[in-house]
């Protein structure tokens, strides 16, 4: 039986995908595992008894992944879960900017007295005019589960598209529209796009990518979409080009009080991710994740820690050591297991960075007296009997 806590409101198509072994409690100390959306975690003290956090979202700004490694907790995402969402409010934004459609409603709202507004509106509809996607140019920087998605909307609008993505995953790269040009540096879309859009994550070589000097490269009249993370658009640069005409509009998730009293900014109150079926998918990917990895110590789609996977254990016991990737570990794994007399029948050991995961399938099950004695050597953080 294990025991979860939800920091915030999780989708109950989630919480019901979750077998008849998980019983929610509201004493976060019980828990084993955590599911959070947007809960600030970094002032949080952590219980020995936490094994798994489960974001129900990509981002994970609001964890302390250092701190949940170092106790041997190991940390999840839903990658792609909501990647549909997204890619659909970034169509419609485009599309909302490039026809003035905001500007256009709120004219609209503006003069609902008028008795005579339908002649009114053949004089005042001009000012509204914009162009149409098709047959323009969009950039799009960074090609993951959202970028690909958003890269094939457009090329199926008749858009020519650009992507740029030096880490290209392989399976991105096999869902990606053939249509799509790729190129290696991020100039090649700045200099010749009508429209941009971002879909990366922040990272020092990421952040405030698009500012001044940027966007003295683009074309003029470029239309920017920012519905990745706030911080990869320098807000000032952008309001800049925007007075200055070089900027045609802005189109993004993160409003702040100057964007907000911008002309030709296009602002959502980030949501990205607001749909019921996004919010149903992150649910049930998170609950699907530390299911595997509380009942069968497989880890996939960490971010503290690497994939791992065994599949369900045929053997009569399994282990999984969350330990520090430093020499020596696996040779003490082993030794520790010999000097007991017990034959491992199968093994996998994956590390990332300075952190590092062991699973052993042995031929003894509920091996206690051997995971204390593992848990005892340095280097180790965490050693469950998995069976």
């Amino acid at each position: 039986m294990f025991k979860y806590n939800c920091l915030n409101a999780i989708s109950e198509a989630g919480l019901k995908s979750l077998s008849s072994d998980f019983v929610k409690t509201d004493d976060v100390n019980e828990a084993e595992a955590i599911l959070v959306r947007s809960a600030a975690m970094h002032d949080m003290e952590f219980s020995d008894n936490l094994l798994a956090v489960a974001r129900a979202g990509a981002g994970v700004n609001n964890i302390p992944l250092d701190k949940c490694a170092e106790k041997g907790i190991v940390v999840f995402n839903t990658p792609g879960a909501n990647a549909n969402g997204v890619k659909e409010l970034v169509i419609a934004a485009m599309i909302l900017t490039s026809r003035n459609l905001i500007a256009a409603n709120g004219w609209v709202n503006e003069n609902k007295d008028d008795e005579n507004i339908g002649k009114t509106m053949e004089k005042a509809k001009s000012k509204f005019a914009g162009r149409e996607v098709k047959g323009k140019k969009l950039g799009v920087i960074g090609l993951g589960a959202i970028g690909v998605l958003v890269a094939n909307a457009a090329s199926s609008l008749g858009m020519e598209v650009i992507g740029c993505d030096p880490f290209l995953s392989v399976q991105n790269a096999l869902n990606l529209s053939r249509k799509v040009k790729l190129v290696k540096e991020r100039e090649e879309v700045f200099r010749g796009c009508d429209y941009i859009t971002v879909h990366v994550p922040l990272l020092d070589d990421t952040k405030e990518m698009i500012n001044a000097d940027t966007i003295s490269m683009m074309k003029d009249g470029v239309i920017i979409l920012n519905f990745a993370r706030d911080l990869l658009v320098k807000e000032d640069a952008v309001i800049e080009g925007l007075a200055s005409g070089k900027i045609a509009g802005y189109a993004t998730d993160f409003p702040s009080v100057k964007l907000a009293n911008t002309k030709g900014v296009v602002a959502f109150p980030h949501l990205g991710a607001s749909t019921t079926e996004s919010e149903d998918n992150c649910a049930v990917m998170a609950a699907a994740e530390i299911t595997d990895y509380l009942e069968n110590g497989n880890i996939r789609n960490s971010v503290n820690f690497p994939a791992c996977d065994m599949g369900v254990c045929s053997q009569a016991g399994r282990i999984a050591v969350l330990h520090k990737n430093v020499p020596n570990i696996i040779s003490g794994l082993t030794t520790v297991f010999g000097q007991s007399g017990i034959n491992i029948d199968k093994m996998m050991n994956q590390s990332r960075g300075e952190y590092a995961y062991s699973i052993i399938d042995i031929d003894k099950a509920g091996a206690k007296d051997i995971a204390d004695e593992i848990a005892t050597k340095e280097g180790i953080l965490k050693v469950r009997v998995i069976k």
